[in-house]
């Protein structure tokens, strides 16, 4: 199955997302891959076995967030360089989010721009980080905030990927996929609380499903100028989690989990989601062994940490919020004092 992405809105780019087992590629060009240890061992032979190129080389670095950093693609570049490709060579990501966020910006980088591949490998870049073109590294003061928007070539998604996942991974990635079925489709959701993530045709039509709401969202709005801000339901809150635990604690898709039960306490607050819409969003998230909760030690600190956000302008924080299922808000007009009230039944 393929689902287009045509990006007429604002820069006229087309690509195909691909979700079906991992065909043979050929490139006449040279070609190197970005992986980490971890999927290195797992699936970079079963790759390379699947390309023909004038030249493939292999980038290998270490595998974790915290390396998702200005280092390490300064360090993919001078491999780069060493390997001498040129304006017209590949890189293929192969990886999870943090392989896909660091090839797509290296490759934006390397010699103003060179093209990229995503053959995403965690269930959470393949239904969210590896389309759209955000791409980036962290900082000290927070998570992805340098970095560009720059669209892939193709995005080849394979669930065969996902047999060596471990199961905490695959379950960060259906914090993703929820996020998406509460902020733009309530069938899907209903749909979602009884699909059986364990059979290969149920998992491709939720990841088509996803990709195919993300796409539509993305061909509308590629550089967040507007509703692409929806996305981030659960990040604003997740980022801050993040950061407070130095991006050890949580996978980020467990991040986003606490972030969604946020955010949907604050929606509570605010009458736009029911208690009842609360409970089902949490009792899927626990069903899928999701962290649902997080205990705020200075909430003026937590506070503080939001104005770091992207979305934040002229001091002005903007949230996402459900309206219900199936809809959507966002707000940038909630009082600090509001804010604090939600953040304190986060205090034990």
């Amino acid at each position: 199955m393929i689902v287009p992405i045509h990006l007429e809105n604002s820069s006229a780019i087309e690509y195909n997302v691909v979700i079906d087992t991992l065909p043979k590629l050929t490139f006449n060009r040279k070609v190197a891959i970005i992986t980490n240890t971890t999927v290195s061992a797992l699936h970079l032979e079963h790759l390379k076995s699947k390309i023909d190129a004038d030249e493939l080389y292999v980038v290998t670095i270490e595998d974790g967030e915290e390396f998702k950093t200005l280092a390490t693609v300064e360090t993919i570049l001078n491999e780069l360089f060493e390997a001498k490709l040129d304006r017209k060579s590949l890189l293929i990501a192969l990886g999870g989010g943090v392989i896909g966020d660091m090839t797509g910006f290296t490759a934006s980088l390397y010699q103003r721009g060179i093209g990229f591949v995503q053959i995403p490998t965690t269930l959470l870049s393949q239904v969210d980080a590896s389309v759209g073109g955000k791409t980036g590294v962290n900082n000290a003061y927070g998570k992805n905030l340098i970095g560009a928007f720059y669209q892939p070539e193709a995005v080849y998604i394979d669930t065969d990927f996902l047999k060596t996942l471990p199961k905490r991974e695959f379950s960060a990635g259906i914090a993703e996929i929820i996020k998406m079925a509460v902020m733009f489709d309530r069938d899907y959701f209903n749909f979602l609380v009884d699909a059986d993530f364990s059979d290969r045709k149920s998992l491709e039509k939720v990841i088509q499903r996803s990709v195919e709401l993300k796409a539509e969202v993305v061909n509308l709005d590629e550089k967040e100028s507007g509703i692409r801000a929806v996305l981030n339901y659960g990040h604003t809150f997740g980022h801050v989690v993040e950061n407070e635990t130095n991006y050890t604690k949580y996978l980020h898709g467990e991040a986003v989990a606490i972030g969604i039960m946020m955010a949907n306490a604050l929606a509570v607050e605010l009458g736009l989601l029911k208690q009842n819409e609360m409970d089902e969003i949490e009792n899927f998230l626990k069903k899928h062994q999701l962290p649902t909760t997080y205990e705020i030690v200075d909430v003026d600190a937590f506070y503080n940490k939001f104005f770091l956000d992207k979305k934040a302008a002229n001091n002005r924080l903007k949230f996402i919020l459900p309206k219900g299922i199936g809809g959507h808000t966002i707000r940038d007009d909630i009082d600090e004092e509001t804010l604090k009230k939600v953040l304190h039944k986060f205090v034990k």
